[in-house]
């Protein structure tokens, strides 16, 4: 008997930590985009650079996924050179990232970076902003990420940056 007991109680915590595990993974997911800063661009202006985001989790709301959370929110936000990849970000003086819908309705600010130094090198973390939630955004089928720059330096060849966000959520209870 003892034996049938440890057995329920082995069954028991496997799928409980399971549908734990698979809570965790499907409520943190980045959304990540490619931005082109055109080497055409000029120094000390506020310049924009836009282009469409996407989820690891493409599936999200074509699966009725997304109605299952709520409190959506931006935990983190990185900028890496793609191309070339030795760019130096600190070519930026700043930089702020904007979600909205494929319209451009509903911009909200979810990331900036201001102190940018010229030594910065290809990669930088971005202070978050998340003092709004973005339910509504990740029901949409498309999300357009944008980028409001200005350049310290100019740069001789156009520069691919892709932003990750990493996006959190609480499920529905």
């Amino acid at each position: 008997m003892k034996k049938y007991v440890f057995v329920f109680v082995a069954f028991a915590l496997v799928f409980a930590s399971c549908g734990t595990v698979q809570s965790i993974i499907k409520s943190t997911f980045p959304y990540t985009t490619t931005l082109v800063i055109p080497a055409s661009s000029g120094t000390g202006t506020t310049l924009t650079a836009v282009s469409q985001g996407s989820s690891f989790d493409q599936n999200f709301t074509k699966n009725g996924n997304s109605t299952r959370v709520n409190n959506v929110r931006i935990v983190s936000a990185k900028m890496t050179a793609m191309v070339p990849s030795d760019f130096n970000i600190g070519n930026l003086t700043s930089a702020k990232i904007y979600m909205a819908k494929a319209n451009g309705d509903g911009e909200v600010l979810v990331a900036s970076r201001t102190d940018i130094g010229a030594n910065s090198g290809n990669s930088i973390t971005m202070d978050i902003d998340n003092s709004h939630f973005l339910d509504e955004l990740v029901r949409e089928k498309n999300v357009r990420i944008k980028m409001v720059y200005q350049l310290g330096n100019k740069i001789t060849l156009d520069a691919s940056l892709r932003v990750v966000l990493g996006i959190a959520a609480d499920p529905v209870q």
